[in-house]
Parts: C-alpha cells; structure tokens; sequence
C-alpha cells in the first residue's frame, strides 16, 4: 500500500510557478531519488510533504498513521539540548505510545477487556516493536555512533559542536524516531566514508519509504530504486535504479530528437507538395488535406522539441579545463620510512610511497587518519622528496591558498597571472559573473563561493601535480561529472582525497589507504581496493607449523589437501562465524559493529561460495 499518494501538486513563489503537475506515488521499502537542478524545488516539494511548506494547488493522501521524518540543511533551533535529547526529541511519538501502553495495561488490570481497548493495546505494542520495542532509545543512540559520534559526545549540548555535527544529528534525529515517511536533503554532506556506508546499509534495511535528495553518484545507486526529476516545473516519475534512470533518460532525448528530424523531412516533403499543386482543381483538396497534416506534424515537432530541451536541460555547470602542464621529472614525489604526528598523537609510522609522471592516485582513510596532514606533508616538503620540475596546484578544504587581501578578480588576477579580460572569462565559467560578483571581497565570500574561486585559481594554476583534498564539496552532480571529465584527461599527477566514491573509482589508477596508522597501496580504483580487502579479510590465518619434537622419529608426511579441500574448510569455518554473529544480532540487532562485521562475514562466504563453484566446475569438466 502507499505510505504517500502525490497528484497534481503546485507550488508558486512570487506570482509564478516554481512546479506544476507533479504526481507520484511511493510505497512502503520504496527509495526515491529526488533529482533536478538547483532552484527547480527540491528542497520545497519535501518540506511540503512534511507539512513545514504551503502546497498551492493539488492533493496529497498520506497512509493513516504515518509518520513523516524531514532532515535537511537547518541547525537545530533549541541549543540548549544535548545531542542524545535532541536526537529522542524527533519520537516524540514513541514516548506517546509508551504512555497510551501504559494506561491500557492499567486499564485491563482493573478489568477493561472490551474489543475497542484489547484492538488499541495491540496496534500500540506493534506500532511500537516495529521501532524495537522498548529498547528504541538504545536503537536512536547507536544511529548516533553509526554516524561518527562517540558516547563521550552524547551528553555535550548542541552549541558545542560544529556545523557539520549538527547536520549529523539532525541526520539520526529524523532515523532514530522509526518513521513511515523519511525525507532526506542531502544526508551524505559530512559524512566520511565508514558513516556513508553505515547509513546505505540503514537505509537499504529500513522499513519506511524514503525520499532523497543527494550527489554522490555511488551512494543513489547502491540506495534508491526510483527517480523522480523536477525539471523546468514538471515531474518526471521513473521506477528503476539511477543507472537506468540515467540510460533511459538519455535514450528519450535521442529519440525525440528523432522525431523532431522525421517531423521537420514529412512537414518539408509535404509543403513542396502543397506548393506544387494547391492552385490546380484536380489536387485542391488533396493539398488542403496535406495542409491539414502539416498543421499536426507541426504540433507534434513543438512536442517533440519540448521534450528535447527538457530531457537535455543542464544548469550552468562548473567550466573544468585544465591548462596543459609542463612536463616534471618521472618521479614526481616520493617518501621512505616517513612518520607523521600531531602532538604526542602518530597519525602514520613508516610510510614508503612514491608518485610517477601521470599517475592518478587516490589517498583514502577514516576522519582524522592523517590524510589531509599527508597532503600538507607534500605540499611543503616535510620529509618528503619532490621531483625536479613539479610545480604543485594544492586544493585544500580550508581554501588557504586564497589571497583574500581584496577582490574576486584581484584574486585571480594576483595567483595566476592572467589578463584581466582572461580572469574575467575565468570567473564566469565557475559562476562569478557580472561586475558585482567580480569586484565582491574574498574574505565576505560564502562557503562554496570560497569553494569555487579556489577551484577557479587551480585550474588555472598551469601546476602538473594536482593535490586535492575534498574538490567536491559544495558541487551539484553535474559539476561533480565535470570535474571528473577534467581529471580524468589531465595529463599531470593527480592525488585525489574524496568522500566521493564514485570520483575515486572513475579517476584513481592507483588507491593509497591509511589502515591503522600504515600506509597500503592497492591497484585500481575504489571498487578494486573494497575486493582486495574482502579477499584479504576471507583468506583464513594459518598457523605458524609446530616443530618435531626432540627424539621422536619423523613421522610420514600428510599429503597436502587440494585448492577445492582447503576452499571446504575455509567455507566451513566462514559458515561458523557467520552463524555466531547472526546469533548475537538476534539478541542485540542495534549494534552497529555486529551489523558490519555480519556483512563482511557474509560477503566474504559468498565470494568464497563463487570460487569454489567456478573451480569445481572446472575439475568436474577437465574430469
């Protein structure tokens, strides 16, 4: 059944429609992708399904009893909440339950036992084991862990934590109160990895319908199963994943261009005829009837048309073009036995790497592993060797590197040299445009106009190493393709830090991965590392052997067990561990590291499951 039927919605700002016509339905399990451009209401359309916006026109019938969670950008109002209150405050209706159970089973004790109080009871104890029962406090608190917070944080009032915190906490605010409708926009800012992958397994296991806004290509495909779009004011609903969704819409566009070609050739054909013999008795009315037709042809080109524009439609996006770098030495940075501290704290002991001429190398890690430290470590020749002709372009998360003594333009202009009709032309592809955008001060520049100045100043940097540590931040989903088209054609060294796991897995050539305090290096992108690691995970410890014992006579050696014997025994064992771990999940399902641990140990058995297949079929036909 739909938790939420949407027909018809409109909404208007300033005496013109913002959307019209938008219609759609979404079921219980369902997870849409709210797509669109900036500006085409997003962001309004779901805080009119969560009843914080006024609709101006269409109906919305929402399952009985639901109950709709919204996370979005905002802080939290009330700073004088600690983080595990604020996050309880959003099941507010959970502790009512709590109380309607407690005076129905007072009631029944004094002898209440009509049908009207035992049907209540029931709805109210299943409404509230579907949250997990009593125990849904516990449940709130380890969203909070599975989020990044430590329990040291639980108890700290909101006015203590940073921006990014308290996204993150309106993030398990609206997970933790077990509702039937989740709206989420944007709940992969903030996030590192470890978090994002938490939140995709929670939302892939979540009873609810969820709606979603987000960029991060890897996190849509591995969540959502449809895809609404806004665009230009109208709805375009499709049931599928964002893959498909993206194939499909790009196969629409083709064959309406199609129709706009076979239309423009009939309308063309036709009016030669009707030229030909519109003033001849005999063909009068056949070329009045193809006057007719042409008419039709015409409204169907317009619709065609339509549709092209629609479907084609980008915003501005980011214009990513990096200038052809001159060329370094084959090495191009390169460190032996290298440590890294902050205080008495070491982030990396004994790291050997070293980069090549035209490598694209990603460097991932948890939050506060040292990667943006490593980076800097580079940037400034701590320890660490550059080539001979490395000219470095360093994006960094704080947007250092900005000169901030004056204005947008003269900012560029100082960094890169450029002319300033060149610096002005720079400024409008990444969004600065008009006289007022070029000669605002730097230092009154919001977040991700800081973000997009210092993308500007490095692409224009004319550097043959790139160091970027989180360029993405703030970029809509078509900038973020830009810039991967960009890297991906960039002819110098790239070390790319991202969040972005789509990014890494298109760019990276090579993956650097900080894993408890060392540095590994693994081939490949992100998908090829998370194998590597499953694999190695998988690959049982063996024993180290047990030496004879003084005196005895050797005894005769075993012979040693075939691959499809040992791929048995590691199969067995995996099957053991992955029953324990099921067993404990049955009695504590909350637990954040059980749950991970539970599909590592599961992945990990079905990749041992396919090996064991591919190599017994072929002995059995070698046999």
């Amino acid at each position: 059944m739909a938790v939420v039927i949407a027909s018809n919605l409109r909404k208007e700002l300033a005496g013109s429609f913002l959307f019209d016509g938008v219609s759609f339905s979404v079921e219980r399990r369902d997870r849409v992708a709210l797509s669109g451009p900036n500006g085409a209401g997003k962001t309004t359309l779901l805080r009119i399904l969560a009843g914080e916006t006024e609709k101006h026109g269409g109906e919305l019938a929402f399952e009985k009893g639901t109950r709709v969670a919204l996370h979005d950008q905002r802080p939290p109002l009330d700073q004088d909440l600690t983080v595990r209150e604020y996050v309880l405050s959003g099941a507010r209706e959970l502790v009512a339950l709590e109380r309607e159970l407690e005076e129905l089973e007072q009631a029944m004790a004094t002898g209440t036992h009509d049908q009207v109080t035992l049907n209540r009871y029931a709805e109210a104890q299943a409404r509230l084991e579907h949250a997990g029962g009593y125990g849904w406090r516990d449940r709130a608190t380890s969203v909070l862990r599975g989020l990044g917070f430590a329990d040291a944080d639980l108890d700290r009032q909101l006015r203590t934590f940073s921006g990014g915190e308290l996204t993150r906490a309106s993030l398990a605010r609206a997970l933790g109160g077990d509702p039937d409708l989740l709206l989420l926009d944007e709940p992969t800012n903030h996030l590192d990895v470890a978090s994002l992958e938490w939140l995709e397994r929670e939302l892939q296991s979540l009873d609810a319908a969820v709606i979603l806004v987000a960029h991060d290509r890897w996190f849509l495909e591995a969540v959502t199963t449809a895809t609404l779009e806004l665009t230009a004011g109208r709805a375009t609903f499709f049931p599928g994943p964002w893959h498909v969704w993206r194939r499909e819409k790009a196969a629409r566009a083709l064959h309406a261009q199609k129709e706009v070609t076979r239309a423009t050739a009939d309308i063309a054909r036709l009016e030669r005829f009707v030229e030909r013999f519109r003033y001849k008795k005999d063909k009068a009315k056949q070329a009045q009837a193809k006057l007719t037709h042409i008419g039709r042809l015409q409204q169907e080109r317009s619709a065609a048309a339509d549709e092209v524009a629609l479907l084609s439609r980008r915003q501005r996006t980011l214009g990513f073009e990096f200038l052809k770098p001159a060329r370094s030495g084959r090495t191009v940075v390169e460190a032996d036995g290298i440590e890294l501290r902050i205080g008495e704290r070491v982030l990396l002991h004994d790291a050997t790497f070293a980069l090549e001429r035209g490598e694209h190398v990603a460097l991932v890690g948890p939050n506060g592993s040292g990667k943006t430290t490593l980076l800097e470590a580079i940037v400034n020749e701590r320890g660490i060797r550059i080539g001979h002709g490395v000219k470095i372009g360093y994006f960094s998360q704080q947007e250092m590197e900005l000169d901030t003594r004056g204005s947008v333009l003269q900012c560029v202009q100082t960094m890169t040299g450029l002319s300033r009709p060149d610096a002005q032309t720079l400024l409008g592809r990444f969004l600065f445009s008009g006289w007022t955008e070029h000669e605002k001060a730097v230092t009154v520049l919001s977040g991700g106009e800081r973000r997009r100045l210092a993308l500007a100043v490095t692409v224009a940097s004319g550097a043959n190493f790139l160091v970027l540590d989180e360029p993405t931040n703030h970029l809509d989903l078509d900038s973020r393709e830009a810039l991967e088209a960009a890297l991906d054609a960039f002819p110098g060294t790239v070390l790319l830090v991202s969040h972005d796991r789509a990014l890494l897995d298109a760019i990276a050539e090579r993956t650097l991965a900080i894993e408890d305090g060392e540095l590994h290096g693994y081939n490949g992108g992100w998908a090829e590392m998370l194998r590597r690691r499953e694999e190695r995970a998988a690959r049982p410890v063996e024993p180290a052997p047990k030496a004879p014992k003084p005196g005895k006579p050797k005894q005769a050696r075993k012979p040693r067990p075939s691959e499809l014997e040992r791929l048995e025994a590691e199969i067995a064992a995996r099957e053991a561990d992955v029953a324990e771990l099921e067993r404990k999940l049955a009695t504590d399902w909350s637990d954040v590291e059980l749950l991970a641990a539970h599909k590592l140990a599961r992945d990990g058995l079905t990749a041992l499951l396919e090996r064991w297949e591919a190599l017994f079929e072929a002995q059995t036909g070698r046999a």
